[in-house]
């Protein structure tokens, strides 16, 4: 069962851990499958972050998961979600190890350099040689397969316990067998080296050199895979970072600085120009550009005033700024961006459950390849071979071992995964779960929620027609005047129009006050402007204040209308002045983004709940067929309409942002939820714009794609790498020093090639 399947049982909880010893895709497997025998357990374990994403039914209890881990030989603990943004950022930074950390690492790797390299020297150039080198290289390699190769051989203990096998058991025992190999032949002949020159330079010889080069290329590429998972995971550890660390608190009229992780829903903050907002709320007093850039990926400052929402992280740029705190801790978005982005990271997407299931028959395959490489080689040999012929045998069977480690092949999906998706928080793109890739790829139809999406879902002014009698500057002025009053979004439309129109007047914009202001819910406005009685409203509000408007007049309402606009009415001392046309205006980039969505492929659907003329108009302004256009859509239309085109064979992504958008994005293969939406899209989404620009959503599917073609030529290569090295060492035509330096340089050319996706959108 599923974790989404077992999360709708009662009773079923989500545990977190952090896990110690795990070093490949086999090792992730064993946890998994160890962890899956508990009754209603599913787990899913991430390398990279040494973390398990655990879903638990009831009766099974946190001691119980972190014993069965344990028993397999690794070590658990239960990670407690810290409330502060910057705790969790400690806790991210500590999960990006992989055979330890590059601290853990680097003296284990400077001791190994540091001996490796004179064993090599004496070994391999007659110059440096000097009577009895054998011995000297033998006491100098001994520290370097000992204690520098200890994270290979613990590894390769643990498993063996458990009957099973990993890529370090390759390395342990293709170390030890080179070391003891040479150590029992020079205890053989204990004079084999007393002249220089003799011994170490032809096909067999003493293996020193190779078991400490080996273990010394082996630690570099850990340490540089440790080095490059650290920088992989920044992007997490950025985010997180972003948080502000205090935040001054106005208490009674007096001001007092608090740490931000001891802020209260209901604190009132004073936000400063310049400084960060320290947590998710809403503006009580004062008006600002907030720049949200750095949460939104929108260059442009956002106006903010009385009642508008504020992020967290976010700055400050011009005003003075009372807010009141509305989400704090762990519930703020930066805190749920960071969530998202972990449990993105914890996921596996199909892809990497291939390379799992690979991996967990690869290993007991190279061994048996290795020994079957050993005794052909001694069976073509011949008995008269001696010496020679073990040695042949012996290298051809190391360099089987060496080159068939597989780390590149663990590491090939999560670091993939680790850096698309951090370079997809820091452009405000969220991926919720790593089978999102999957989904994206196969994408090829794409449902545009009309308002809000394509739109601004802000009603503007978009003409106005004045009658005899009157201009449209002063039918405007009028409207505008009386529509001040109100807070109705047509209202506030009207009003705006009319002081932006007004602005180069000597009254530099300001409108004219009212006397008499009434309202009538769903009728219209009407008020004393100026000693002139004026209406604005529909034409069930002309009649009830009997105004008649003529044939003519009626026409020009119609064909308003008919182009998609709302129209209302105005009309000045009972006679009607003219008519202003609104519409819901189409966002700046949403022309360009439909443009991009075709070009990756998809094919654009406009879905509205408005008439089909407006669904027409906009259609037409950014590019959609009008045979692509689903107009008049209630909610649960719009799950019907994904049903019927999933029906149909196609493969639906869903954007929108309202609570009637959440389950059509649900039932989509693939749900985006645009970042101005509510928290009950955003929930049901896959992915999610932090932004509020449709350009978002194609930089998203292409990020997305991007990631997933950036894992399967990690696995490629991987594959590719050990399907050639592997025969080439059994044909005794690879020495196992060379074998260990390009399985070393496999493993750091996949890190490098996941890191390029850190430029994606630059």
């Amino acid at each position: 069962m599923s974790h989404q399947e077992l999360l709708h049982q009662p009773g079923t909880r989500v545990v977190e851990l952090d896990i110690e010893g795990m070093t490949c895709a086999s090792c992730v497997n064993r946890v998994e499958k160890k962890l899956g025998k508990l009754e209603g357990v599913a787990a899913t374990v991430n390398l990279p972050l040494e973390s398990a994403y655990v879903t638990v039914p009831e009766g099974i209890t946190d001691d119980q998961l972190v014993t069965t881990v344990n028993a397999a030989g690794y070590k658990a603990t239960v990670r407690t979600p810290p409330a502060p943004a910057a705790d969790e950022a400690a806790a991210g930074a500590d999960h990006l190890t992989h055979g330890g950390t590059a601290a853990q690492l680097r003296p284990r790797l400077l001791l190994a350099a540091a001996l490796t390299l004179p064993v090599f020297l004496i070994s391999m150039v007659p110059a440096f040689q000097f009577p009895h080198w054998g011995w000297a290289a033998a006491v100098l390699a001994l520290p370097v397969v000992t204690w520098a190769a200890w994270p290979f051989h613990r590894a390769a203990a643990v498993n063996a316990r458990h009957l099973a096998s990993t890529m370090d058991t390759l390395v342990s025992i293709g170390v030890t067998a080179a070391y003891l190999f040479s150590a029992w032949q020079l205890a053989a002949d204990p004079l084999m080296t007393a002249h220089p020159g003799m011994e170490g330079m032809g096909p067999g010889g003493l293996y020193f050199e190779v078991a400490a080069v080996v273990t010394t290329f082996l630690l570099l590429g850990r340490f540089l895979e440790a080095n490059a998972k650290q920088k992989a995971g920044d992007a997490l550890q950025a985010l997180l970072n972003l948080g502000a660390k205090d935040a001054i608190v106005l208490e009674s009229g007096v001001e007092r600085r608090v740490p931000a992780d001891r802020l209260r829903v209901g604190d009132v903050l004073v936000v400063r120009p310049g400084e960060k907002i320290a947590t998710d709320g809403v503006v009580v007093d004062g008006t600002s550009a907030v720049d949200a850039s750095l949460v939104t990926g929108e260059s442009v400052p956002v106006e903010v005033g009385p009642d508008s929402k504020v992020t967290g992280a976010t700055i400050n740029t011009s005003g003075r700024l009372l807010v009141r705190a509305t989400r704090v801790g762990s519930e703020t978005t930066l805190a749920q961006m960071a969530r998202l982005v972990s449990q993105a990271q914890t996921g596996k997407a199909p892809i990497a459950r291939l390379a799992d299931r690979i991996s967990a028959v690869f290993v007991p395959v190279v061994l048996a390849i290795a020994a079957a490489t050993f005794l052909l080689w001694l069976l073509f040999a011949g008995p008269g071979a001696g010496t020679d012929g073990l040695r042949s045998a012996f290298t051809a069977a190391v360099a089987v071992l060496v080159i068939a480690c597989p780390c590149a092949l663990g590491l090939a999906t999560p670091v993939g995964l680790l850096t698309g998706t951090g370079r997809g928080a820091q452009l405000g793109i969220l991926i919720k779960g790593p089978q999102v890739l999957e989904d994206t790829r196969t994408v090829d139809t794409i449902l545009l929620d009309k308002t809000g999406t394509v739109t601004t879902g802000v009603l503007a002014v978009d003409a106005t027609e004045a009658f005899a009698g009157f201009s449209g500057t002063q039918v405007l002025r009028l409207a505008g005047a009386v529509e001040a009053a109100s807070e109705h979004p047509v209202a506030r439309a009207v009003a705006a129009a009319a002081a932006h129109e007004g602005l180069h007047t000597p009254d530099a914009g300001r409108l004219p006050g009212v006397e008499g202001f009434h309202s009538a819910p769903g009728g219209g406005v009407s008020g004393t402007v100026d000693g002139q009685t004026v209406l604005v409203g529909r034409s069930g509000w002309l009649a009830h204040n009997d105004v008649i408007p003529s044939p003519q007049q009626q026409q020009a309402l119609a064909t308003a209308e008919a182009s998609g606009s709302t129209a209302v009415w105005v009309a000045v001392d009972g006679v009607p002045a003219g008519i202003i046309s609104l519409r819901d205006t189409v966002k700046e980039g949403s022309a360009a983004a439909v443009a991009r969505l075709k070009d990756l492929g998809l094919r654009p659907i406009l879905l509205t709940g408005d008439n089909a003329a407006v669904a027409a108009h906009v259609a037409d302004a950014v590019g959609i067929a009008p045979a692509d256009v689903y107009a008049g859509v209630l909610p649960e239309g719009k799950v019907e309409a994904v049903r019927k085109l999933q029906a149909g064979g196609a493969t639906v992504a869903m954007a929108g942002d309202g609570v009637n958008d959440a389950a059509a994005l649900a039932q989509a293969d693939l749900g985006i939820a645009m970042g101005s939406g509510t928290d009950v899209a955003i929930e049901a989404a896959d992915l999610t714009m932090m932004g509020n620009d449709l350009a978002q959503v194609a930089q998203a599917i292409e990020l997305s794609r991007r990631t997933l073609a950036t894992i399967r030529t990690n696995l490629f290569w991987a594959f590719f790498y050990n399907a050639v090295g592997i025969p080439v060492a059994a044909l005794g035509l690879l020495n196992p020093m060379i074998a260990g330096a390009a399985m070393a340089a496999s493993s750091v050319l996949v890190v490098a090639n996941s890191l390029r996706l850190r430029s994606f959108g630059k």
